[in-house]
Formats: C-alpha cells, sequence, structure tokens
C-alpha cells in the first residue's frame, strides 16, 4: 500500500476576521450607492471566522489587471509552496534528495516553468526528479492528487512521492461583480498551501512506517454539469461559475457512490473511523452529511477548518487530513475516507486505512 509519511500545510500571514474582509470587499467591489445587505448576508452564513490572505487587504485595490494578481501568485505562492514541502519533507526524515516524484496542483494561478520547477534547486531536489504539474481540477484536486500518488507508487514501490498544493483564491476576486457567484466566492474562499510526502510499500516497510495508507480510490464524474463550477476566463482573469446546484448534486449522487465503494471493500459508512472532507461551505457539508447519514461530529474537523481558514480549493482537504492525523487517534486498522469534489462536476474517494 501507499504510506502517508507526512501532511504539512502553510499560511499566508496575513489574516483578518470575516467581518473585516466583508467591509473591504464592499469598498471594493459593490458599486457606491447600492446596498450590501446580500453580500453582509452571504458571508456572516458561510461558516468562516477568519481566513489568511495572499496579499495586505490595501493591495488588493492596487493590482492592475490579471498579470499583476498573477505576478502576486507567482511570487506568494512560490514562498508558501517551499515552507509547506520543507516541513512535510522534515517530518517525514526524508530531504529533498528522497524525492522521485513531485506533482503540483492549482487552480488560482498559471506559472511556466511551474511552480514545482522552481522548488527543485530551493528543496535540493535531484536533476532526474519527476515533475507532474497539474491544473483545472479545482477543490477535488487534493483527493485526486493523493490518488493519483497512490497510483504510481503501486508501479514503484521503492519511490518517494510528494503533492504540493497552491491555492491563493483571493486573487481571482473580481472587482465591480456583484453577481450571487461572486459574492459567495469573496465570503467563502481562502489562500494556502500544503503538501503530502508519500512512499510506496516497499520504502514504507524500510523506514517502518505506521501513520494512514492508500487502500484504494474510486473516481466519479458526473455527466452534463460542467457549469456547476469552475472559471470563465477572460481578460479580467479568472471569474467563478458557481451553481446554486451544488449541494443538490451532493445530494443525489454522493451517497449512492460512497456506499458503492465501500461495500466493495466490505465496508458500510457506519465502518469508517475517520472521514477527511472538502470542506465546500455549509450547504455543502450538509448535503454531504444528509447524503451519508453521518452521524452528529462525523465532519468536525472538516467544519473547524472550514471556520478557522475558509476553502482553500484543492489544499483544504489536506490540511484537514492534517488536522484529523494530529487530532484523532484511531484503533490500527481503522478503516477512514477522503473525499472531495470539484469542477466537472466530479469526486474522488480515498479509502484510508489508520
Amino acid at each position: 500500500m501507499t504510506h502517508i509519511a507526512a501532511v504539512r500545510g502553510a499560511l499566508p500571514p496575513h489574516v483578518y476576521a470575516q467581518r473585516d474582509i466583508t467591509a473591504w470587499f464592499g469598498e471594493l467591489c459593490v458599486p457606491a450607492g447600492e446596498s450590501r445587505a446580500l453580500l453582509e448576508r452571504l458571508h456572516a452564513s458561510s461558516g468562516v471566522r477568519t481566513r489568511h490572505l495572499a496579499l495586505p487587504l490595501e493591495r488588493y485595490g492596487t493590482l492592475d489587471g490579471f498579470g499583476a494578481a498573477n505576478d502576486a501568485f507567482i511570487d506568494v505562492g512560490v514562498g508558501l509552496a517551499e515552507t509547506a514541502v520543507r516541513d512535510a519533507l522534515e517530518a517525514s526524515g526524508l530531504t529533498g534528495s528522497d524525492v522521485d516524484l513531485v506533482m503540483s496542483v492549482s487552480v488560482t494561478g498559471v506559472a511556466t516553468p511551474s511552480i514545482d520547477a522552481r522548488l527543485v534547486t530551493r528543496l535540493g531536489l535531484r536533476p532526474d526528479v519527476k515533475r507532474v504539474p497539474v491544473f483545472g481540477l479545482g477543490c477535488v484536486a487534493g483527493a485526486a492528487g493523493i490518488a493519483r500518488l497512490h497510483d504510481y507508487l503501486l508501479g514503484h514501490p521503492d519511490d518517494v512521492a510528494v503533492l504540493l498544493s497552491v491555492e491563493l483564491c483571493s486573487l481571482t476576486v473580481q472587482r465591480d461583480d456583484t453577481s450571487g457567484a461572486n459574492l459567495v466566492a469573496s465570503g467563502l474562499f481562502g489562500d494556502g498551501a500544503a503538501a503530502v510526502v508519500a512512499v510506496g510499500a516497499a520504502r514504507a516497510q524500510e523506514m517502518g512506517l505506521d501513520g494512514p495508507e492508500v487502500v484504494a480510490t474510486r473516481s466519479r464524474f458526473y455527466p452534463d454539469t460542467e457549469r456547476v463550477m469552475g472559471w470563465d476566463v477572460g481578460g479580467t482573469g479568472f471569474k467563478i461559475v458557481l451553481a446554486r446546484s451544488v449541494a443538490d448534486v451532493v445530494r443525489e449522487h454522493l451517497g449512492a457512490d460512497v456506499r458503492a465503494f465501500l461495500e466493495d471493500y466490505e465496508l458500510k459508512t457506519a465502518d469508517i473511523a475517520c472521514w477527511v472532507a472538502h470542506p465546500g461551505g455549509p450547504k455543502v457539508l450538509t448535503a454531504m452529511q444528509d447524503a451519508l447519514e453521518l452521524t452528529d461530529g462525523a465532519l468536525d474537523v472538516t467544519w473547524r477548518s472550514l471556520a478557522a481558514i475558509g476553502n482553500l480549493s484543492s489544499a483544504s482537504v489536506l490540511h484537514v487530513l492534517r488536522d484529523t492525523i494530529a487530532e484523532q487517534r484511531p484503533v490500527p486498522g481503522a478503516p477512514g475516507l477522503l473525499l472531495a469534489l470539484g469542477p466537472g462536476f466530479c469526486a474522488e474517494l480515498v479509502l484510508l486505512r489508520w
């Protein structure tokens, strides 16, 4: 099996209470004389108390178009990425020269050379390191990234693989856009990075690891849902597509998909000791709880992450995984399920064993 050796996160230093972000966004994006009541209501109901932002609030009004925002993504993102990967490697007892594969995921900025390429020298990665930069999976990419590392490590059991996520969602917020989707996004999404170090079965045995291992994965794509979530890309950058039907799709499909996946391994939802869920927002989490018929408290780690740092797109489920490993102590061999949803619309399921 693939073993998860370490998970670490990195957050920018600019942290603000939700009410302060609401006031700033109202000044920046709601035209003078128009009511901010809807904005304030949506921000207040987001389940978010504080968020870390890539830049100080006063800097956002000075960003001149997509180019300036993307430059900030590269500048801040590389630093956060380096911190997350360096901390994860140190926690696993490994160094940059041990890494055989780096997969980097993001949907909030673009960079060529990619973020992972800019880390090779900084982290002492080998010249023959394999790099796989992935763009476009959005919030599901944290779970999908672990699944794809697992695919790789099944064929390379002696290898070390790193998953890196960098998401600076605040840099995508659109000025002068009072659409419901933009108002919701401006109150929900935060900034941050995360890294996972995973090793193949042979390497795990050599290292004596006893942390969570990946048992199996499953991907689910839902046809005719392309406009449920994503970006419209234009001259001002990434304009969010976020349909009201997200929670409905979750309620319609997720329960049956999870149960079918677990049944293939002779498990039921009641057998899962740890639920590691992406914090998609209050309506999505409530729909997830209903669809899976979860007991009260099953998603507490996810709810706390949402309140403390917001939705970090692909990095969020990795922060939840880190917190779950640190806070919960399942009996050895207990099953866990990591899951996330994202543009497509799609779901990624990762069966874990402690």
